[in-house]
């Protein structure tokens, strides 16, 4: 403690001594040279001197003994003794480090528990496809491919979700803005989920132009739109339904929009239903449901500085539509609009979606 006050006051100590010893030497020049006056004078300021440093040691005495203690606890690092004006800055300062400490921690801490339940929730979920693929192997006779396809596909579903979750906490270091055509990006989408459609008997219908253009993360709306489709899909329980997907662009802002005619969502669940591991009376329902899609969703929507905007009618459907703000969105000069998605519904039509029913998004022919 001695030692850590003298280091803090050496400068002073020294300053003192030379400051006494230029007094003298210019009263000594000057020609008054009575040693007894300089020896008193010299014994009066080192006394005073001493007097003040023994003062501001006793001043600091517990200041000291705080600093030079170990704490055991965070709180216990914090001066609440303090006296000079030194000392309550600090204290204001090391204050305002504990907020900052704590609002990091109880953070990093919600995180961490989010995780560790999204993880829980989604390993459950994972069992039952798992689960089915085990009992088509255990089946006699030929295996149902289409069936363990679509088992595979809620897999490849579930890991995405997985995966993007881990991504979101170091969001920025993983965009990439670039110019994205929705409609090809949606005709991707359906594709990737032509074997849902085919087993739910649902059908995409595809409005929008094809030159519609928007500045956005395609990796990340590529996962927030499939799971705005998937769950089109899931909450459709009636067979020859459909999914519009509908595009708008004008004035350089942009409108997708994914409309289903399923079950709809209760309007007491509307506002919670992006609030993580808010199932809903839906996901309690099927048990399908891990709460993370709509809030995976709302959260990358908010970091890509796009609207996320819900509306549901129970037994009506739900609509899902992301604005995009501010964009080099154009469209071309024509007024026609492209209601056919050739390539992917081809697609699905090649799977062998159920006959005798139709669609017109779904016909390699115009309408």
């Amino acid at each position: 403690m001695f030692r850590l006050f003298f280091r803090e006051h050496a400068a002073f100590i020294v300053f003192q001594a030379v400051l006494v010893a230029f007094i003298m030497a210019l009263y000594w020049l000057d020609g008054f040279r009575n040693v007894d006056t300089a020896i008193y004078s010299f014994v009066i300021s080192t006394l005073l001197v001493v007097t003040f440093l023994a003062a501001r040691f006793v001043k600091r005495y517990h200041f000291y003994q705080k600093i030079l203690a170990i704490p055991d606890r965070m709180e216990h690092a914090i001066q609440r003794e303090a006296r000079s004006p030194e000392q309550l800055q600090s204290e204001k300062y090391l204050q305002e480090l504990y907020r900052l400490y704590q609002n990091e921690a109880q953070a990093l801490y919600a995180s961490q528990n989010r995780h560790l339940q999204f993880m829980n929730q989604w390993v459950h979920q994972m069992k039952t496809p798992l689960s089915v693929m085990q009992l088509l192997l255990q089946e006699e006779g030929e295996l149902d491919k289409n069936s363990v396809r679509e088992e595979v596909d809620r897999l490849k579903s579930g890991l995405d979700t997985v995966l993007m979750n881990a991504r979101l906490d170091t969001f920025e270091d993983d965009m990439q803005i670039e110019q994205v055509s929705l409609r090809a990006m949606v005709s991707e989408i359906v594709t990737e989920n032509k074997r849902l459609f085919i087993s739910k008997r649902v059908y995409p219908e595809i409005d929008m132009a094809e030159d519609c253009v928007v500045a956005t993360d395609r990796k990340w709306m590529k996962f927030i739109v499939g799971q705005f489709l998937t769950n089109a899909l899931k909450y459709t329980f009636e067979p020859n339904k459909k999914v519009y997907l509908h595009a708008e662009c004008a004035d350089g802002n942009a409108v997708l929009t994914i409309r289903d005619e399923g079950i709809g969502i209760p309007s007491s669940d509307l506002p919670r239903i992006t609030k993580a591991f808010f199932t809903g009376e839906n996901g309690r329902k099927t048990g399908e449901s891990t709460g993370m899609g709509l809030y995976l969703a709302k959260e990358v929507c908010d970091k890509l500085g796009h609207k996320l905007t819900i509306s549901s009618e129970r037994g009506q459907g739900t609509a899902v539509s992301v604005s995009f703000f501010n964009q080099d969105s154009t469209t071309g000069g024509q007024d026609d609009v492209v209601i056919e998605n050739r390539r992917s519904d081809e697609s699905v039509r090649r799977e062998g979606h159920p006959s005798g029913v139709e669609s017109t998004e779904l016909r390699s022919g115009k309408r």
